[in-house]
């Protein structure tokens, strides 16, 4: 049973998700709150495995929100939904160590089945805004080398994927590479850029332009 909390201010939204993911086989909404302020005074009571996170709240912003749980919880998965789709926000967010950014409109369909995907190492975004990251990634290629990060193309690859939201096995069928060759290179990445997870990796080579 994957665990959720919800953090949204609009009550009619907050309420219509908290029905679909409770009418969901498999799924938990462990609570739901207004503010990223309630929600994490009652954090370690809750025990959510994963946090559906609205960006635009009253107050604490979902983006610091997003920090504040990875410091206090850092196995907990933050999927941000917003209906900000700016660039700012979404490498914000991802910064901050969200796993994922959907917008408002996704279909219920798939936001559970993103819900899912996040649950099982994935990091799923709504389709145009994983476009913007992959342009983004395109865009600024060429600083890769004024950086001094030097990313193999295999390497590059993989990051690219991450950020479009492919597991490790998608990744691995994609590239004709096994399991453990993807973790290695993930390894690798990681040490590279100095980071500690998938989002880190994500969020600090878009913020950067390293690849």
């Amino acid at each position: 049973m994957i665990r959720i909390i919800l953090v949204e201010d609009n009550r009619t939204i907050r309420e219509g998700l908290t029905v679909l993911i409770n009418a969901t086989e498999g799924l938990k909404c462990a609570a739901n709150y207004r503010s990223c302020e309630d929600m994490l005074e009652h954090l370690s009571e809750d025990k959510p495995d994963l946090i559906l996170m609205d960006i635009g709240l009253p107050g604490m912003s979902g983006i610091e929100g997003t920090k504040k749980v990875k410091e206090m919880q850092p196995e907990v998965l933050i999927l941000v939904l917003s209906i900000y789709e700016d660039n700012d926000n979404i490498f914000e967010a991802l910064c901050a160590g969200a796993c994922g950014y959907l917008v408002k409109k996704t279909p219920p369909a798939r936001l559970i089945e993103a819900i899912n995907e996040a649950y099982n190492g994935g990091s799923p975004m709504s389709a145009h805004i994983a476009r913007k990251v992959v342009n983004y990634f395109q865009d600024h290629v060429k600083q890769a080398d004024k950086s001094g990060i030097n990313l193999s193309d295999r390497e590059r690859d993989i990051l690219i994927s991450l950020s479009k939201g492919n597991s490790y096995k998608m990744i691995a069928d994609a590239q004709c590479i096994s399991l453990d060759t993807v973790r290695y290179h993930i390894r690798n990445i990681y040490q590279k850029l100095q980071v500690h997870s998938q989002s880190e990796a994500v969020g600090k080579a878009l913020r950067k332009g390293w690849i």
